[in-house]
C-alpha cells in the first residue's frame, strides 16, 4: 500500500504542476501588449488619388486590434492632434466649462511597429475600359494588384529593431476588376477589402499580424510601478491589458547593458527584488500586495515569474 500511496502521490503531483504551469501560460497568453502603428513610407512608384499608406496603416491597426493581443494607440498624426487639443483647451482660447483639462495621461506604447511599402501596383491599371461608380472603377479585363512590404518591431524604450518581416500579397483577378479611383479610401475599411487592392493588402497584413504573435513570445511583458504604500503596490496595467485577480509578477530594477563604444542598447534584464499579487484590478490599474521580498519602489518594472 505504501507503494501505492507514493506513486499516487506522485502522479497527482504532477498534474497539480502541469495545471499550474497550464494556468501560467493561459495567463501570459492572455496578457494584452501596447502597439502604436507609424505611418509607412510609400517608398514604391505607384502614385494614386488615394494615400497607399493610409490604407495600410488602417488595414494593419484594424486587424492587430481584432487579434485581442494588443492596446492598439492612435498613430502619431492623431496622437499629435490630441497632444494639440489638450494644449488648446488648457489655454485661456476655449471655453472650459468648469471641467480641468487632463494631462500626462497618452497611453506609451511598448511597441512600435512601422516600415515601407517598397512596391505597389493596382488590378485597374491595364484593365480596358471599364466604369466607375462612387470611388470604385470596374475594369473590363481585370488584372494583378501586388504589394511587398518591409515591416519593423521596435522597441520604444530602447528605439532597437527587434524583428523584420517583408510581407507579400498578390491577386489575380479574370473578368471583372475591382478597384479605387479618385477619393477611394478615405477610412472606409470594410469596403476597401473588397476591391482586388484591398484584398492584397489584406493578404500582406496577415502574413505581419501572424509575424508580430509570433514574435510576442521572445518579447518580455513589462509595466511599471506608480504608487507604493505599505505593502500595497499599484501597477499601470490593468484589464484593457489583461490583468486578472490573482496574477502575480516579479518586481524590480531594470540593468542595461550598452556597448561602451556606441552606447547601443545590448541587453536588458530585471533585477528581482519581491513578488506581487493583484488583488484589485481596474480598466486601466491594479492594485498588487507584496507576498515576498521588498523595498519595492515607485519606477520599478514588473514582469511575468519565470
Amino acid at each position: 500500500m505504501r507503494g501505492a500511496s507514493r506513486i499516487l502521490f506522485i502522479y497527482m503531483l504532477v498534474i497539480l504542476i502541469l495545471s499550474l504551469s497550464g494556468q501560467c501560460l493561459a495567463a501570459a497568453k492572455g496578457l494584452r501588449y501596447s502597439i502604436m502603428v507609424s505611418k509607412f513610407e510609400n517608398r514604391s512608384n505607384w502614385r494614386g488619388q488615394w494615400n497607399l499608406g493610409d490604407a495600410w496603416g488602417a488595414v494593419l491597426t484594424d486587424s492587430l486590434n481584432q487579434t485581442g493581443r494588443f492596446v492598439v494607440l492612435g498613430e502619431k498624426d492623431m496622437r499629435r492632434e490630441a497632444l494639440a487639443e489638450q494644449d488648446f483647451a488648457a489655454s485661456e482660447r476655449a471655453a472650459g466649462g468648469g471641467k480641468k483639462v487632463v494631462t500626462g495621461q497618452m497611453t506609451p506604447a511598448q511597441l512600435l511597429v512601422k516600415g515601407e511599402i517598397t512596391h505597389f501596383s493596382d488590378a485597374t491599371a491595364g484593365g480596358g475600359g471599364g466604369i466607375k461608380i462612387g470611388g470604385i472603377k470596374i475594369g473590363a479585363k481585370g488584372g494583378v494588384s501586388e504589394i511587398n512590404v518591409v515591416m519593423y518591431i521596435i522597441d520604444s524604450s530602447t528605439g532597437q529593431v527587434m524583428a523584420s518581416k517583408k510581407c507579400y500579397g498578390k491577386v489575380t483577378k479574370k473578368g471583372l476588376s475591382l478597384g479605387l479611383t479618385k477619393g477611394g479610401f478615405s477610412g472606409d475599411i470594410g469596403g476597401f477589402k473588397k476591391t482586388n487592392e484591398g484584398k492584397a493588402v489584406e493578404m500582406a497584413v496577415d502574413q505581419a499580424v501572424e509575424f508580430v504573435l509570433a514574435k510576442l513570445e521572445e518579447i518580455p511583458w513589462t509595466g511599471t510601478v506608480i504608487l507604493t504604500k505599505g505593502a500595497i503596490v499599484y501597477v499601470n496595467r490593468g484589464e484593457r491589458e489583461g490583468v486578472s485577480v490573482g496574477q502575480t509578477f516579479d518586481v524590480g530594477k531594470v540593468e542595461v547593458l550598452r556597448d561602451p563604444d556606441t552606447g547601443e542598447v545590448l541587453d536588458q534584464s530585471v533585477e528581482k527584488l519581491a513578488t506581487i499579487k493583484a488583488v484589485k484590478v481596474k480598466q486601466k490599474i491594479s492594485t498588487c500586495k507584496v507576498i515576498s521580498g521588498e523595498n519595492v519602489k515607485k519606477g520599478m518594472t514588473i514582469v511575468l515569474p519565470d
